[in-house]
């Protein structure tokens, strides 16, 4: 039992680390959205250098298009990298299982990476003891861990609870 739960561990904390390299990659190939906004930006502010053969510059419904397009994707893939990383410290922290669990789905329409990692961040989430790793932490109670130079085993040490998070902020706020 011990050996599957140091197992289970070690994975979220591998994809943790994965769903962080992987945020950091959709932020990269986001920028390549940037010669849109660039594009449309020079349409917009020097239309005269985009001139045809009749000499007429483009109408500035073009500029503003590519603009348009080149920013709401670059939003868009910003959003999609800030919610990987959200669950990459989800995965870290042991906590919000099922919204891990719905960013991996996103992740699958990524193809290759994202369906890579999303796959087999699924697979490692439905295990029942990967559950039940959420489900301690949830419940604010820490996983027991052998204490060193100690005879006593794993399931001997006791288990301390987290303050509540309401509970720690109505302290501050009375305070």
């Amino acid at each position: 039992m011990d050996a599957q739960r140091n197992s289970d561990l070690e994975h979220l904390r591998l994809l943790s680390i994965f769903h962080y390299v992987v945020a950091g990659l959709i932020f990269l190939f986001s920028l390549m959205f940037l010669i849109y906004v660039a594009i449309g930006l020079v349409v917009l502010l020097a239309p005269q250098g985009m001139s045809s053969e009749s000499g007429e510059p483009p109408p500035a419904w073009f500029g503003w298009l590519f603009f348009g397009l080149g920013a709401f994707f670059i939003l868009i893939a910003w959003t999609i990298a800030g919610l990987v990383l959200a669950a990459g410290r989800c995965l870290a922290g042991r906590n919000r299982r099922i919204f891990c669990m719905v960013i991996a789905g996103l992740l699958c329409l990524w193809f290759p990476l994202g369906a890579v990692l999303g796959v087999f961040t699924l697979i490692v989430l439905c295990r029942p003891s990967v559950r039940d790793l959420f489900e301690g932490a949830a419940a604010g109670v820490t996983p027991a861990r052998p204490v060193a130079g100690s005879i006593a085993s794993a399931a001997a040490v006791a288990q301390t609870k987290k303050p509540p998070r309401r509970v720690a902020f109505l302290r501050r706020r009375i305070a």
